[in-house]
């Protein structure tokens, strides 16, 4: 099958869209199928023999350190010279926008797939007057296609009360092979420590931006002093927060990729996760994969992927005691091994096969109901 994979955000920049997006790539090759690529020119041009079709990118004021391509004709001139089986949107928004666009104007079969609360997002960006336009929007492109996709039951349930249509659950996955206790070092360790090993280290990795609620986590640090944090990644907000840090027993990163992610994740105690916006929160996955227990704010996506007491815990993000309550229930070492022990197991269980397998059904399934459309009509 020749596949165009249309999206927002791609390499280098690093976020969960991302490694998924990678990771199914990646299988789908393997597999046998040609892909095609269109994204942000960020300067990447293959991907493991998949061709990346820039196009061109800018940032703007509402996210300066990302930058983000406008809707072209360059999408329909990708696509006719490709000419793909099945046209596949991750995340429709701008230049996405072009591929639903386009997608159908060519006559190919659609699929879309939502990755992103970007709608909730205004909250934290103080523009919540925009909250309807964006849902409606959203559901105007998402509903162009013939198959949409979003990456867990509690988000399915809310976009199906919006009106979008047609939408199913593409599975969670993590790279198992990646990630393991076996790749714990203790020079890692004693870098995310700021040198205090003894210390229980917290951790966080992700994008540093307002959404993520990393500010809750001062509030543990500040109650306990033989807790520190490190937080692993980057983001429109790192200033702020080392700013908000200052003072705490708080290490800042930058991004961390391949062995040396490996290692932060597998030489830390505990993973915290204080976002509620997520569609996901593959992050979770990774840290499970690890064997580390897992402290996350309590909202859809995380109640799927925890069982609270068993592979983690959650707790309730309106109540910051129950945030510090949670952290010391895992400082009795007999617990924190258990629940670590459970959340590898969980992880074990999630490579990427079955997750891409399933994709490659749902692309199938859109082809032919396309086809069989058209012999209708």
């Amino acid at each position: 099958m020749r596949i165009a994979v249309i999206t927002e955000t791609f390499l280098p920049s690093t976020d969960g869209v991302v490694t998924r997006l990678c990771s199914t790539i990646r299988w789908l090759l393997k597999d046998g199928h040609q892909v095609l690529i269109i994204a942000p020119d960020l300067g990447v041009t293959d991907f493991e023999g998949a061709e990346v079709k820039g196009v061109p990118a800018r940032s703007f004021f509402f996210y300066p350190d990302r930058k983000f391509s406008l809707p072209t004709t360059l999408v329909k001139d990708y696509l006719l010279e490709f000419s793909p089986d099945l046209v596949h949107v991750v995340n429709p928004a701008l230049v996405g926008a072009a591929g639903v666009y386009y997608g159908r104007y060519l006559g190919l079969p659609l699929v879309a797939s939502y990755h992103t609360n970007v709608a909730q997002y205004v909250n934290y960006y103080h523009m919540p007057f925009l909250l309807p336009v964006l849902w409606k929007y959203f559901r105007t492109l998402h509903n162009l296609a013939d198959l949409n996709l979003c990456t867990s039951n509690s988000v399915k349930a809310e976009l199906s009360s919006r009106g979008f249509q047609n939408v199913h659950v593409w599975k969670r996955g993590v790279a198992v092979e990646q990630f393991g206790p076996r790749h714990y070092d203790s020079d890692m360790r004693k870098l995310l420590t700021n040198g205090h090993p003894e210390k229980t280290l917290l951790l966080y990795v992700g994008r540093l931006a307002p959404e993520k609620e990393i500010e809750r986590i001062r509030d543990v640090l500040a109650g306990s002093p033989d807790v520190c944090l490190a937080l692993v990644g980057d983001g429109p907000q790192a200033e702020i927060l080392k700013t908000y840090f200052e003072g705490t027993a708080c290490v800042f990163t930058g991004f961390f990729h391949g062995e040396q992610l490996a290692q932060a994740y597998a030489s830390s105690d505990i993973f915290v996760f204080p976002s509620t916006t997520e569609t996901l929160g593959l992050v979770i996955l990774e840290a499970m994969a690890s064997g580390l227990p897992v402290v996350a704010a309590r909202s859809g996506p995380s109640s799927e992927q925890i069982s609270d007491g068993a592979n983690g815990l959650l707790y309730d993000p309106n109540d910051p005691e129950d945030f510090r309550l949670a952290i010391l229930k895992l400082q009795d070492e007999a617990l924190r091994k258990k629940i670590a022990g459970n959340a590898y197991n969980t992880a074990a269980k999630l490579g990427w096969d079955e997750s891409s397998a399933q994709l490659l059904d749902f692309y199938e399934l859109t082809c032919s109901s396309y086809s069989r459309r058209r012999k209708i009509s």
